[in-house]
């Protein structure tokens, strides 16, 4: 099946998305949990939600034009580096303070807000989602090259599960490779 630029689509790893570009040979889409993502059609994982109406229909009731809500959420995208969707913060670190006490008496400790640190961890894994699927949509590196390099995405996932008890969610948590191949 052939996609069209506006047509709303589902992908089994990245959720409900739309159609933002179509190339001869790949899909650009931008998914809710997965950003702004390149997929060849190949071997896309899409199923199709919505199809949108021909070009010459591209305004809604309201006069809105798809064209342009797509071109102004791809802006948004590039600006904020991708969608990530809200991660909270588990209830008893909410207001808290992380006290880091050098072993060096005369060294003042360093006092930063459980929620700025946890912000950090989010901007982290978030960070390292958009790099995974940078590397999973690059069209010259290799298989193999991919497979190498995700495995080093896995590892640095697991070496995060460490900040998990941070997490309100066990579905936000980081997962590694649960201790093999390390």
């Amino acid at each position: 099946m052939e996609f069209k630029q506006g047509d709303r689509v589902d992908h089994e790893r990245y959720g409900e998305g739309i159609i933002s570009k179509v190339s001869l040979s790949s899909y650009e889409a931008i998914f809710v949990r997965g950003g702004k993502v390149s997929l060849t059609k190949i071997a896309h994982g899409l199923t199709l939600i919505e199809a949108i109406q021909s070009s010459t229909e591209n305004r809604n009731e309201s006069g809105i034009n798809f064209n342009e809500i797509i071109e102004t959420l791809e802006a948004v995208l590039e600006k904020h580096n991708g969608i990530s969707h809200k991660v909270a913060l588990g209830n008893k670190w909410q207001g808290g303070n992380m006290v880091l006490q050098p072993a060096n008496k005369d060294l003042k400790p360093k006092e930063i807000s459980i929620d700025s640190f946890f912000r950090k961890i989010v901007l982290l894994r978030d960070r390292l989602r958009v790099l995974e699927q940078n590397i999973n949509s690059h069209n010259i590196l290799t298989d193999e090259d991919k497979i190498n390099l995700q495995q080093y995405i896995t590892r640095c996932y697991g070496s995060l599960t460490t900040f998990n008890i941070l997490f309100d969610d066990k579905k936000d948590f980081f997962v590694g490779t649960g201790g093999k191949n390390e």
